[in-house]
């Protein structure tokens, strides 16, 4: 059974691993504040899930997701992802995070800054310009017409691979923008954040990103 580990426990963490439990994934997830706050997450996925540090599902993890707020990935353990696939799921709200500079100046991307970060891992964007409770409602069979599809970027092929898997498994078409360099064409405020779009819709709106 392939081990996911979960390194952030909010909207989307949670929606991601109640849909990964239920397609036969085991899940370990962790949060900022300790295992014991999970509790009544972990009882709700049931048998497939179970709580730990952010270290302990990182090195329990066949491949991870990390889903925290930007402002926190400067403590996303390094050494047990090293060698991983990691999707990470991260947007900039200035808000929340503070302002970043290369962010704000646009010589960087979200999803840049966790793969130099996590420089021995293969970083790939994924699930984060789909709302959270859509994650598992939104999904439809392979071939629907109209079936709604998310893009990812990463610089590592089997990274995007995964990522187009999962995908499918949930339900969803994929457009691969390419690099983690291209990834701000999905980040927030551009035309194909948060709209639900099918596979030519979300091509359309990627070209349209402006930076």
């Amino acid at each position: 059974m392939t081990t996911v580990g979960i390194i952030g426990a909010g909207h989307i963490g949670s929606a991601l691993a109640k849909g990964l439990v239920e397609r036969g994934y085991h899940v370990v997830i962790s949060n900022s504040r300790g295992p014991e706050t999970l509790a009544d997450l972990v009882a709700e996925l049931g048998e497939g899930a179970r709580a730990a540090t952010a270290a302990e599902a990182a090195a329990a993890a066949d491949w991870a997701i990390v889903t925290v707020p930007l402002k926190a990935i400067g403590d996303l353990p390094v050494e047990q992802l090293a060698g991983k696939i990691v999707i990470d799921t991260n947007n900039y709200y200035w808000e929340r995070d503070g302002r970043i500079p290369v962010l704000d100046e646009r010589r960087a991307t979200t999803t840049q800054l966790v793969q130099e970060h996590l420089s021995a891992s293969h970083v790939a964007k994924g699930f984060n310009h789909i709302m959270a409770a859509q994650i598992n409602t939104d999904g439809t069979p392979a071939g629907t017409p109209g079936r709604r599809a998310l893009a990812t970027a990463s610089d590592h092929a089997e990274a995007a691979a995964l990522v187009e898997r999962i995908y499918d498994e949930f339900g969803f078409d994929t457009v691969n923008i390419g690099p983690v360099s291209e990834s701000w064409r999905v980040e927030r405020d551009q035309p194909a954040y948060v709209v639900r779009q099918d596979r030519d819709e979300l091509e359309a709106n990627l070209a349209r990103a402006t930076r």
